[in-house]
């Protein structure tokens, strides 16, 4: 690794670091917007040859000085987090916490919004506040696992395309918190604009279905990647006991979540087996330093969550629409 100084240009990019997508500073840049600012190009052109660079030792501080840097490095506005599907709190400006779920739980690796017909291509990760134990954001190369899943189950799901059904009420997100407003008329010209089917099943008892791809093509690079969540939204990713008390509990039309081929048949749960499997084949975990800055075309890369114990603080921020 050759030592440079945090306040030179990166040099070397493809081979510095223990990652090849690593960039270790050897102290913090006092300013990390100024570092940012002077090292643009060379951020820009790592991100859209590898989709990935980690800056190690950043040390931004505070959310809004985050979003500044965030948005210095995408070149637009961060995207506010709306038709969510975890849970997450909102900081200063339009910087959320990572997904909160139980520290116990894995989070599958997807990319972002790939549920929906719009996403972001640009995604971030800080850690503020490293766990004690576990706690990674493993990530994937969405193209490598596009090659990687048995050509059989490719074809099915391209030639079929995907549905995804939620329910929204006391199992799973209240929909005021998926589309992050109280009211239904908002909700409405959501669903409308995005393509959304919606019905309320009762006052407070909301169903959507969406139809998706399966897969795309990277808008830039021209590459096949896998790009969905079928893999998250089957009921087969919950536990054994926790799937046969939802299915007792509410039946198959009434699950939080699911997903479905695109002419509403079952997807066996051996397809769904055999995706998570590729995803965990090409996975790349790497333990979080308190200052890492995690930057990703969300479309290249997928990311995920290991378990945890202790205390930890992961903050994220997206930013550049792209989808229909």
């Amino acid at each position: 690794m050759t030592t440079v100084e945090s306040e030179l240009s990166l040099t070397a990019l493809n081979d510095i670091g223990e990652m090849p997508f690593e960039y270790k500073f050897p102290s913090s840049p006092a300013d990390a917007l100024g570092w940012i600012n002077s090292n643009l190009d060379q951020i820009t052109q790592t991100l859209h040859d590898k989709g990935v660079l980690l800056l190690r030792g950043m040390n931004v501080q505070g959310s809004k000085k985050l979003e500044r840097m965030l948005t210095c490095v995408f070149g637009e506005e961060l995207l506010e987090y709306v038709y969510r599907s975890t849970p997450r709190t909102k900081m200063r400006g339009r910087i959320y916490t990572s997904s909160e779920y139980h520290a116990e739980e894995t989070i599958l690796l997807h990319n972002e919004n790939a549920y929906s017909n719009k996403w972001p291509m640009r995604i971030a990760f800080c850690c503020v506040k490293n766990a004690e134990q576990g706690g990674e954001t493993p990530i994937c190369d969405s193209s490598l696992v596009y090659n990687s899943i048995p050509v059989e189950i490719r074809q099915e799901f391209e030639a079929k395309g995907l549905r995804y059904v939620r329910n929204y009420g006391e199992i799973d997100l209240h929909w005021s918190e998926v589309f992050q407003t109280q009211s239904k008329d908002d909700i409405a010209t959501y669903c409308n604009d995005n393509g959304i089917a919606f019905e309320w099943l009762d006052k407070d008892h909301l169903r959507t279905s969406q139809q998706s791809q399966a897969s795309c093509n990277h808008p830039i690079k021209g590459n096949k990647l896998w790009f969905n969540q079928a893999h998250l939204f089957h009921i087969s990713s919950q536990p054994t006991e926790l799937r046969n008390s939802l299915l007792d509990v509410v039946g198959v039309e009434g699950l939080p979540r699911n997903v479905y081929f695109g002419d509403g048949s079952t997807i066996d749960d051996d397809m769904i087996a055999a995706i998570r499997d590729v995803y965990d084949q090409h996975k790349i975990v790497f333990p979080w330093q308190e200052g890492d800055v995690l930057l990703l075309d969300n479309m290249q890369f997928a990311h995920g969550r290991q378990p945890f114990t202790g205390s930890r603080k992961i903050l994220t921020g997206m930013s550049i629409p792209f989808g229909s």
